[in-house]
Formats: structure tokens, sequence, C-alpha cells
């Protein structure tokens, strides 16, 4: 573990206490790269873990080509998922915990048995999920002004804030996944609409690019993990009072407020 590595994890964990955003990483060092954010990341994981937080699962970014395109990159981004994150379906948020929120709707996997890369397909995703269930992810940036670019996100594990999970438990074997519909609301309006093959062609694609990228790290998604498969519509901008539901076809519903 190098010095920059262990300082730039302690100036996003500053961050994340104080709620006081910093300058992007990758404007500090411009020659960081993607292998260093992750290990930042790590760092910072690893450090809550000896705090007594546990991995519950993790989350995959940049899904879409949309997102991909303004950060310049040709692949998705991961992060861990804490159980500190956990947020009840039709709970709260408490504004002074988040430093520049946005809400993302998703599809999350639970999983039956491990899945290791490489060489990981869609198909041993499937054969893997226990269930699947509406989410709602809450993104947040260390970073002022979400002026980030993807070593950025990385390093300040993907950007990840709370989770909810709503909803039925359904199988996969029940369900296209491609083509689950879904409509996200904010205050009662809707303000996106999504369907499952916006993530990679199909959230399972998802899940398998994570299995077969952690694999670079020897990591391995485990039995009972929840996993984020990636946002359906854009990410949409929560300040106090918001209330927000994701509504998916077959699936049910999943809401959060402010």
């Amino acid at each position: 573990m190098t010095t920059k590595i262990k300082q730039f994890a302690s100036t996003l964990a500053e961050a994340e206490m104080t709620g006081v955003g910093i300058a992007p990483l990758s404007e500090t060092d411009s020659a960081l790269t993607v292998d260093e954010a992750y290990a930042i990341q790590l760092e910072n994981i690893y450090r809550k873990v000896e705090e007594g937080q546990k991995i519950v699962g993790k989350k995959i970014g940049l899904t879409s080509l949309a997102m991909q395109n303004l950060l310049g990159v040709n692949e998705p981004d991961y992060g861990h998922l804490l159980d500190s994150m956990v947020v009840e379906n039709g709970g709260k948020v408490s504004i002074e915990k988040v430093l520049q929120p946005k809400v993302e709707a998703e599809i999350a996997f639970v999983l039956k048995s491990d899945l290791r890369g490489p060489n990981v397909t869609a198909l041993d995703v499937l054969q893997a999920t226990e269930y699947i269930v509406p989410a709602l992810e809450i993104v947040d940036s260390r970073v002022q002004d979400w002026k980030i670019k993807l070593t950025d996100t990385i390093a300040d594990n993907a950007s990840s804030g709370f989770y909810v999970l709503g909803g039925k438990p359904t199988k996969v074997t029940e369900i296209n996944l491609e083509l689950v519909g879904m409509a996200f609301s904010k205050n009662g309006e809707i303000v996106n609409t999504g369907v499952g093959a916006a993530a990679l062609g199909n959230p399972a694609n998802c899940v398998a690019w994570l299995a077969n990228r952690l694999s670079d790290f020897d990591i391995t998604l485990k039995a009972g993990e929840v996993i984020l498969s990636g946002a359906l519509s854009a990410a949409v901008e929560a300040t106090k009072g918001d209330f927000f539901t994701a509504r998916f076809a077959h699936l049910g519903q999943v809401s959060v407020q402010f």
C-alpha cells in the first residue's frame, strides 16, 4: 500500500465524515490509474470493515452507453455495499448524512451461490440468482459538484451512498429481464422511465461483467450478497422533503424519502 493510496483514502474518508466535498483526485494527481483508484476504494472499505461494518454486496455503475461516453470509458465500474447503507423500503434518508445525493432506479440480484470469474456468463448469473427485486440507489459524491472522472468515482466507492430494496422477490425464470419496464417518480410526478435492456442489454450481463472484473482482484461474489445491477435511467437530484418511487412491471415498487 503506497503512501499516495493511504493519503487519498484518508482524504475521501474525511470528506464523508465532515460533509465537506473535496477537489477531484484526478486533478490532484493526473496520473492516477484505475487500479490505484480501486486500491483507494478497497482501503476505505477495509477500514470500515475493521470498524465493524459488514460487506453485504456490490453495486455496478456506468452501465449505460451515455454515462460511459460522458466519462470517456468503455466499461462499467463497481463499488461495495455495506450494512450501514441499507434503508428500509419507504424509509427516510437524512439529508444531513449525504453531500449531494441523486437517486437511481435499478434491479437488484440476490445470489444463492457464489460467482467467481473469469468466464462468468449471463446464464451463470441467472443460475446463481435466488431472486430479483426492485431497488433504489442513492448515489452521492465526496467530490465537489460531481466534477468526477472515472478514477474519482471508483476511488469514492463508485459514488455510493445508500440503497433501498422493495417490491416482491421474483424468480428470474418468471420474467424477461430485458423487457422489464420501470416508471420513476419524484414527488408524485414521473420524471424517468426505463427498461431492463438499458443496462448493458440485460442486467444479468452487468452482474457477469462484475464477477469477471472482480476476478482481477481475487474477489468472489458470495451467496447471499445483494448486487445492484445498474441504473435503468438517469439519476435524479434529491433535496430535503423529496419522495421517490420506482414502479417495475411484475416486480412491484420501491420508495424512499429525504
